[in-house]
């Protein structure tokens, strides 16, 4: 099976911890060099520093927060000017939870910016160098609520949705370029946001942390949460010549809580 990334180049996004930091380091044991993406400098140093080099792989970082699209534009040129971004990923944290009757337009807005409208202005960005490297991958974080929409993510369930079916007519359009596009659907994972979450959902029910924890790993049949690295493997294939003949799919990591093929 041929994982090798060596000479290629990564973009991840939202890279500075969980399921972003894990697709970095797992991208750069399979030789690619890395672009860490994030908010936070002194973060990203610190992964920086955790990356295989063993290849010979020059990893480096962006900070950036996508809430200022013309910034992120703006980096986003500066750095396929300065090398061919072979694959990228799209990863960055969700909106609050709530039911959707709760939520603002504002909200909505938000969520849009930060996913679609960021995985747009990097697309656009990335695509013209993929296509005359004639390699290119690109692979979307989003959630298993694009199958089944989760109880109080409300304006999460709604953005997923959107970025999976951009993502879909993407693939098409640029298939004929060698230029693969994939959604990764990951379950709860033991990140910040299912912490995050946990806290939101124990206090609407009045019970604990743990006890709402015991409660969604029940529901799963594997028994337990995710580990980033795991997401984080998965990624790393997608973006392999392995996985050349997989694109438009959305691809579900969630130990089998999904009640749906």
């Amino acid at each position: 099976m041929n994982l090798d990334l060596r000479n290629k180049n990564a973009l991840v996004g939202g890279s500075s911890k969980g399921i972003g930091k894990a697709a970095a380091q797992e991208l750069a044991e399979l030789g690619a060099n890395v672009t860490l993406m994030a908010r936070s400098a002194t973060l990203l140093e610190e992964v920086l520093k955790e990356l295989d080099t063993s290849q010979g792989q020059k990893h480096d970082f962006i900070t950036v927060d996508f809430s200022d699209i013309a910034d992120l534009q703006a980096k986003a040129k500066a750095l396929v000017e300065q090398k061919t971004v072979h694959i990228l990923v799209n990863n960055t944290g969700g909106p609050p939870g709530g039911p959707i009757l709760a939520a603002d337009l504002a909200a909505f807005s938000q969520a849009l910016n930060n996913h679609l409208f960021c995985n747009q202005v990097l697309a656009q960005a990335v695509v013209p160098g993929m296509r005359a490297a004639g390699y290119g991958r690109i692979i979307n974080v989003i959630s298993t609520s694009v199958k089944s929409p989760i109880d109080n993510l409300g304006v999460s369930n709604t953005t997923r949705a959107a970025v999976a079916n951009w993502a879909k007519t993407l693939a098409n359009e640029v298939g004929p370029d060698a230029i693969t596009v994939n959604n990764l659907l990951p379950g709860a994972t033991e990140t910040e946001r299912l912490h995050g979450l946990l806290d939101t959902w124990s206090s609407q029910k009045n019970i604990t942390n743990d006890a709402m924890a015991s409660q969604m790993k029940k529901s799963i049949p594997l028994g337990r949460f995710g580990q980033p690295r795991e997401i984080g493997g998965v990624i790393a294939f997608l973006a392999s010549p392995a996985a050349a003949y997989i694109t438009g799919t959305n691809i579900t990591v969630d130990g089998g809580r999904t009640k749906m093929l």
